[in-house]
């Protein structure tokens, strides 16, 4: 069965997703709510993005109260793992060491951070044996 080719969301899209994952489905009063705490959107472009999002399959709306709910499509593993996915094949031709090596290295790594690599290492391999 082919996987469903995910429409790569934009940064703002990724702002509603996260509110979305975070609260569950919301209407789009709340949607501009959460996001006006950090951004200064309009709510007529919250209202515009859910709109685009919801025709490329990113969100699925609920038209069935006065005010239309709107909801993620997939869960934030399953769009974060397919994402991370198509950076791994476009930028790093499929090499998921050259990937952790180069994000690591752009940032400052805690040693607690990389205990928990580590830590996280050993389990995905513990499961995939």
């Amino acid at each position: 069965m082919l996987k469903e080719r995910l429409q790569r969301p934009t940064s703002s899209e990724l702002e509603i997703l996260r509110v979305l994952w975070a609260r569950g489905p919301s209407t789009v009063r709340e949607v501009h709510e959460a996001l006006s705490e950090k951004k200064d959107l309009g709510y007529t472009t919250v209202l515009k993005l859910l709109q685009i999002m919801t025709a490329k399959g990113t969100v699925r709306r609920d038209e069935g109260q006065r005010a239309h709910v709107y909801e993620a499509c997939q869960p934030a593993t399953e769009t974060k793992r397919q994402l991370v996915g198509d950076v791994l094949q476009r930028v790093f031709e499929g090499s998921a060491s050259e990937l952790m090596i180069h994000a690591l290295e752009g940032r400052r790594t805690s040693r607690k951070e990389l205990e928990e690599l580590r830590r996280m290492l050993d389990e995905y391999e513990r499961r995939t044996r």
